[in-house]
C-alpha cells in the first residue's frame, strides 16, 4: 500500500483541483457566450467530463482530510 498524504498535501491537491475547475468553468462560461458548445458539442462535453472529475476528486481529497481529522470515523 503507498504512502498516505498528508493534511499539506492533500490541502495542495485540493487547491491545484480548484485551479483546474476555475479554469474549466471560464472556459465553458466563453463556450456559452459565443455559442460554441452547439458547434463544438464534443468539445463542450469534454469539458464538461473534465469539471466534473475534478469536483469528484476534490470532493474525494476533502473527505479524506477531514476524515482524517475526525475520531468518529476511526481514522484519526
Amino acid at each position: 500500500m503507498g504512502k498516505l498524504m498528508t493534511n499539506n498535501e492533500q490541502q495542495r491537491v485540493i487547491d491545484e483541483l480548484q485551479a483546474v475547475i476555475d479554469e474549466t468553468q471560464q472556459t465553458i462560461e466563453r463556450f456559452e457566450n459565443t455559442g460554441m458548445e452547439g458547434d463544438m458539442s464534443e468539445d463542450y462535453g469534454k469539458l464538461l467530463a473534465i469539471l466534473d472529475d475534478a469536483v469528484k476528486q476534490q470532493r474525494e481529497h476533502t473527505k479524506v482530510m477531514l476524515d482524517a481529522g475526525d475520531p468518529s470515523t476511526g481514522s484519526g
